[in-house]
Protein backbone atom coordinates (compact mmCIF):
# COMPACT_ATOMS: atom_id res chain seq x y z
CA UNK A 1 0.00 0.00 0.00
CA UNK A 2 1.22 3.26 -0.78
CA UNK A 3 -0.32 5.84 1.78
CA UNK A 4 -3.12 8.01 -0.32
CA UNK A 5 -2.18 11.66 -0.77
CA UNK A 6 -3.19 13.61 2.28
CA UNK A 7 -3.64 10.98 4.78
CA UNK A 8 -2.15 10.47 8.25
CA UNK A 9 -1.23 7.74 10.30
CA UNK A 10 -3.96 7.43 13.30
CA UNK A 11 -2.03 8.03 16.61
CA UNK A 12 -1.82 5.31 19.07
CA UNK A 13 -3.03 3.01 16.30
CA UNK A 14 -0.05 1.76 13.93
CA UNK A 15 -0.94 1.40 10.25
CA UNK A 16 -4.85 2.90 10.38
CA UNK A 17 -4.25 5.99 8.61
CA UNK A 18 -7.37 8.53 8.30
CA UNK A 19 -7.94 11.67 6.17
CA UNK A 20 -9.04 15.26 8.35
CA UNK A 21 -12.03 16.31 9.05
CA UNK A 22 -14.58 16.11 6.28
CA UNK A 23 -16.06 19.76 5.60
CA UNK A 24 -18.38 20.54 7.69
CA UNK A 25 -21.61 21.39 6.02
CA UNK A 26 -21.29 18.14 3.83
CA UNK A 27 -23.22 15.06 4.00
CA UNK A 28 -19.84 12.87 4.88
CA UNK A 29 -19.42 15.11 7.94
CA UNK A 30 -22.59 14.34 9.66
CA UNK A 31 -24.07 11.33 8.53
CA UNK A 32 -20.08 9.61 8.75
CA UNK A 33 -17.93 10.42 11.37
CA UNK A 34 -14.71 9.47 12.04
CA UNK A 35 -13.12 7.00 8.84
CA UNK A 36 -9.95 4.82 9.52
CA UNK A 37 -8.23 3.08 6.69
CA UNK A 38 -5.43 0.64 6.10
CA UNK A 39 -4.03 -1.95 3.48
CA UNK A 40 -4.97 -5.40 4.71
CA UNK A 41 -2.61 -8.47 4.93
CA UNK A 42 -4.21 -10.35 1.91
CA UNK A 43 -4.86 -7.45 -1.20
CA UNK A 44 -7.72 -6.13 0.65
CA UNK A 45 -8.38 -2.79 2.39
CA UNK A 46 -9.92 -2.43 5.57
CA UNK A 47 -11.96 0.34 6.69
CA UNK A 48 -12.87 0.95 9.52
CA UNK A 49 -15.91 2.94 10.89
CA UNK A 50 -17.36 4.14 14.66
CA UNK A 51 -21.16 4.02 14.43
CA UNK A 52 -23.24 5.54 17.57
CA UNK A 53 -26.65 5.35 18.63
CA UNK A 54 -27.37 8.21 16.03
CA UNK A 55 -26.85 5.79 13.21
CA UNK A 56 -29.87 3.30 14.56
CA UNK A 57 -32.45 2.22 13.12
CA UNK A 58 -36.24 1.61 14.79
CA UNK A 59 -35.03 -2.24 15.54
CA UNK A 60 -31.83 -1.06 17.48
CA UNK A 61 -29.50 -1.79 14.51
CA UNK A 62 -27.48 0.21 11.96
CA UNK A 63 -29.54 1.60 9.45
CA UNK A 64 -29.67 0.52 6.19
CA UNK A 65 -28.93 3.76 4.65
CA UNK A 66 -26.31 4.57 6.85
CA UNK A 67 -24.48 1.01 5.82
CA UNK A 68 -24.85 2.12 2.15
CA UNK A 69 -23.36 5.41 2.86
CA UNK A 70 -20.49 3.63 5.26
CA UNK A 71 -19.91 1.14 2.39
CA UNK A 72 -19.74 4.24 -0.61
CA UNK A 73 -17.57 5.89 1.30
CA UNK A 74 -15.40 2.76 1.95
CA UNK A 75 -15.46 2.12 -1.67
CA UNK A 76 -13.32 5.59 -2.03
CA UNK A 77 -11.11 5.17 0.52
CA UNK A 78 -10.11 1.00 -0.09
CA UNK A 79 -9.98 1.84 -3.51
CA UNK A 80 -6.89 4.71 -2.81
CA UNK A 81 -5.49 2.08 -0.59
CA UNK A 82 -5.56 -0.40 -3.59
CA UNK A 83 -3.87 1.94 -5.70
CA UNK A 84 -6.85 3.49 -7.62
CA UNK A 85 -4.91 6.49 -8.83
CA UNK A 86 -5.54 10.26 -7.47
CA UNK A 87 -8.60 11.78 -9.21
CA UNK A 88 -12.19 12.54 -8.59
CA UNK A 89 -14.55 10.32 -8.84
CA UNK A 90 -18.57 9.30 -8.79
CA UNK A 91 -20.10 6.62 -7.86
CA UNK A 92 -21.72 4.78 -11.00
CA UNK A 93 -23.48 1.85 -8.85
CA UNK A 94 -23.24 -0.14 -5.86
CA UNK A 95 -25.16 -2.92 -4.74
CA UNK A 96 -25.27 -3.72 -0.74
CA UNK A 97 -27.04 -7.56 0.45
CA UNK A 98 -27.87 -7.69 4.16
CA UNK A 99 -26.92 -10.81 5.62
CA UNK A 100 -26.99 -10.07 9.61
CA UNK A 101 -27.56 -7.10 11.41
CA UNK A 102 -25.09 -4.62 13.15
CA UNK A 103 -25.18 -3.01 16.25
CA UNK A 104 -24.10 0.59 16.41
CA UNK A 105 -21.70 -0.14 19.03
CA UNK A 106 -18.00 -0.15 18.23
CA UNK A 107 -15.97 -0.73 15.85
CA UNK A 108 -17.87 -1.39 12.08
CA UNK A 109 -15.23 -2.80 8.97
CA UNK A 110 -15.94 -2.76 5.79
CA UNK A 111 -13.10 -4.85 3.85
CA UNK A 112 -12.63 -3.58 -0.09
CA UNK A 113 -11.12 -5.85 -2.58
CA UNK A 114 -10.13 -3.74 -5.98
CA UNK A 115 -11.64 -6.27 -8.77
CA UNK A 116 -10.81 -4.37 -12.22
CA UNK A 117 -9.67 -1.12 -13.62
CA UNK A 118 -10.40 0.24 -17.06
CA UNK A 119 -7.97 2.65 -18.99
CA UNK A 120 -11.33 4.86 -19.37
CA UNK A 121 -11.26 5.04 -15.30
CA UNK A 122 -13.66 2.75 -14.48
CA UNK A 123 -12.90 1.08 -10.93
CA UNK A 124 -14.58 -2.37 -10.10
CA UNK A 125 -14.77 -2.99 -6.24
CA UNK A 126 -15.97 -5.36 -4.09
CA UNK A 127 -16.19 -6.74 -0.84
CA UNK A 128 -18.15 -7.38 2.26
CA UNK A 129 -18.67 -5.79 6.12
CA UNK A 130 -18.12 -7.37 9.32
CA UNK A 131 -18.43 -6.68 13.39
CA UNK A 132 -16.79 -8.82 15.65
CA UNK A 133 -16.07 -11.59 13.20
CA UNK A 134 -19.32 -11.68 11.89
CA UNK A 135 -20.49 -10.79 8.48
CA UNK A 136 -23.21 -8.43 7.79
CA UNK A 137 -22.92 -7.66 4.19
CA UNK A 138 -21.79 -7.86 0.88
CA UNK A 139 -21.54 -5.36 -1.65
CA UNK A 140 -20.40 -4.55 -5.24
CA UNK A 141 -19.54 -1.06 -6.57
CA UNK A 142 -18.33 0.49 -9.36
CA UNK A 143 -16.53 3.82 -9.75
CA UNK A 144 -15.47 6.74 -12.62
CA UNK A 145 -12.74 8.75 -12.82
CA UNK A 146 -14.01 12.10 -13.74
CA UNK A 147 -12.09 14.64 -16.24
CA UNK A 148 -10.89 17.95 -15.07
CA UNK A 149 -12.81 20.70 -16.39
CA UNK A 150 -11.74 22.67 -18.82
Amino acid sequence: MSTPQGAEEVEGEPGWYRWGAFRPGKFASVAVGPLQFRAGPDGTARCRFFPTALHANFGGAIHGGAVMTFVDMALFAGGRVLGMPDGDYVTLDCATHFIAPAIPDGEFDVVVRKVGETRGGMVFLSGHCEQNGTTTHSFTGTLKRMKPRA
